[in-house]
C-alpha cells in the first residue's frame, strides 16, 4: 500500500517500490523494531535465518550480503520520494519496523507516519539525507560492526553503491539534472562541512574495457559474498580481472 500523499511518485520504474513502505496501522504483517538488527540476539537471530538459504557461515560474507538487500530496499523510495519529490519520510532506524520477506531478507518497511515536505530547501546533500545516512545507515553499521568484525568501509560502499545506481537511473528516465544534484553530490562529496570523510563518497568507477563495449560499472570496494561457498564475484567487482585464490568468477562478464 502506498503512502497515499507519494502515490503519484512510484509508478513506471519506481512502481514496485510503491508497496515498499507502510504506515502503522495500514499493514497487519508482523515486524520487528530495526534497532533489534544490531543488537547482538537480533543479529544472531537474523544471520541464523538468513543463512539457511547460502552455504558457508563467514559473518562477514553474510552481514555484506544481507545489508545489500536492506540497503537496495530502503534507498530507491526514500531517496526518491526526497530527491523528486522534496519529501522526508521518517526513517531512523528507531523509528522504523522491518518486515521480513521470503529468504530472510527484507519485504517492506514500516513507518509511523507519512513524513513532510521540506519546509526549508536543504543547504546541502548531508543536510538533506541526514535522516537516511545519519539516523539509519550510521547507527545500522556501526551496530553491525560492534559484533562482527567486518570493514565499515565494505558496508558503506553497499549503501553508496545502490544509491549511485539509483541517482543514474533517474537521470537516465529523464529526471531533471537540477533536481538530481544533491543526489550527485552525496557520492561525490570527499568530504562533509563539518571536514569529516564521507563515507558515500565514489562508489564505483567506469572503466573502458575495449573499444566496442561499453565502461564497466566497478564497484570500488568489493563486497566478500565470495567468501560463501557456490557465489561467485559480482558483475562489477573490482577483483573481477585478478579473482582472489579460489573466488568463482560470473557466467557473464
Amino acid at each position: 500500500m502506498t503512502i497515499p500523499v507519494l502515490s503519484s511518485l512510484f509508478t513506471g520504474d519506481l512502481k514496485p517500490y510503491g508497496s515498499v513502505l507502510v504506515l502503522q496501522g495500514q499493514d497487519q504483517r508482523e515486524g520487528i523494531p530495526a534497532t533489534d538488527l544490531v543488537s547482538e540476539e537480533g543479529l544472531r537471530r537474523l544471520l541464523c535465518e538468513y543463512q539457511k538459504s547460502h552455504s558457508g557461515d563467514d559473518q562477514r560474507a553474510l552481514i555484506s550480503l544481507w545489508s545489500k538487500h536492506y540497503f537496495a530496499k530502503l534507498i530507491v523510495p526514500v531517496a526518491a520520494a526526497n530527491l523528486i519529490a522534496g519529501h522526508e519520510l521518517p526513517v531512523a532506524l528507531d523509528k522504523i519496523e522491518v518486515i521480513m520477506g521470503e529468504g530472510g531478507v527484507p519485504a517492506a518497511f514500516r513507518l509511523p507516519h507519512g513524513g513532510q515536505s521540506f519546509q526549508v530547501t536543504p543547504e546541502n546533500p548531508f543536510e538533506r539525507f541526514r535522516e537516511l545516512m545519519d539516523n539509519n545507515f550510521s547507527p545500522l553499521i556501526d551496530g553491525w560492526c560492534d559484533h562482527i568484525k567486518i570493514s565499515r568501509r565494505v558496508l558503506w560502499s553497499n549503501a553508496a553503491t545502490y544509491f549511485e545506481r539509483l541517482v543514474r537511473s533517474l537521470e537516465a528516465g529523464g529526471v531533471p539534472h537540477q533536481t538530481l544534484a544533491d543526489g550527485r553530490q552525496l557520492i561525490e562529496l570527499n568530504k562533509r562541512p563539518s571536514g569529516h570523510l564521507n563515507p558515500m563518497a565514489n562508489p564505483v568507477r567506469y572503466v573502458e574495457r575495449g573499444e566496442t563495449c561499453e565502461p564497466l560499472r566497478q564497484r570500488r570496494l568489493c563486497c566478500i559474498r565470495y567468501r560463501l561457498p557456490g557465489l561467485p564475484l559480482c558483475g562489477n567487482c573490482p577483483h573481477i580481472d585478478r579473482p582472489p585464490k579460489g573466488a568463482l568468477l560470473p557466467e557473464t562478464r
